[in-house]
């Protein structure tokens, strides 16, 4: 047992993931926070660009609705969409939020929509599409003042997203 020793550190060494059977802190959880039902207008369509079909989405309102934040979403910004061969599209959406309470609150959206050739045409062309279809996630990030609402700069965000035909229902959750 003793000559194999070194090779049992040798294989750590190699692959340093295999020593560790579990991880190094608590796994993370997930909090629900509010939804986002964020209405659209119809797509830009801008071609073939930056490796894909490229389209421009304008946001123009919707309401913010949850345990940790109520509110509106604020007409103006909007999801810029890059519809890659073989499912993926990148999005990126930047908007502003109004809470409750009158603070605006600046959103960045960065994520991923995965799916069939077809149900990313039926997602494109702007009909109802089963949620379950699709793979629909964002990791969005805010900016705002020091607060009541401070605590969104303060936290690690993922989000679901169901694309309906002239609206998006975003779910945020807090990363514990």
């Amino acid at each position: 047992m003793a000559r194999l020793k070194p090779l049992f550190a040798a294989a750590a060494l190699l692959c340093p993931g295999a020593a560790l059977a579990d991880p190094a802190a608590p796994v993370p959880t997930l909090e629900y926070a509010f939804t986002a039902t964020v209405k659209v207008a119809a797509p830009v369509e801008m071609g073939q660009a930056d490796g894909g079909r490229k389209r421009f989405i304008a946001i123009t309102g919707g309401s913010v609705a949850g345990p940790k934040l109520t509110g509106e979403v604020l007409n103006g910004g909007g999801d810029w969409q890059v519809i890659e061969a073989g499912g993926l599209a990148r999005v990126e959406a930047h908007y502003f939020l109004k809470a409750a309470d009158g603070t605006v609150i600046e959103v960045t959206n960065p994520g991923v929509r995965v799916a069939s050739a077809e149900v990313t045409e039926r997602l494109a062309k702007g009909e109802l599409v089963d949620p379950s279809a699709y793979y629909f996630r964002t990791t969005p990030s805010f900016k705002v003042t020091a607060g009541a609402h401070e605590w969104l700069r303060r936290s690690a965000f993922v989000a679901r997203g169901i694309r309906k035909p002239d609206s998006v229902i975003i779910d945020f959750y807090v990363v514990k």
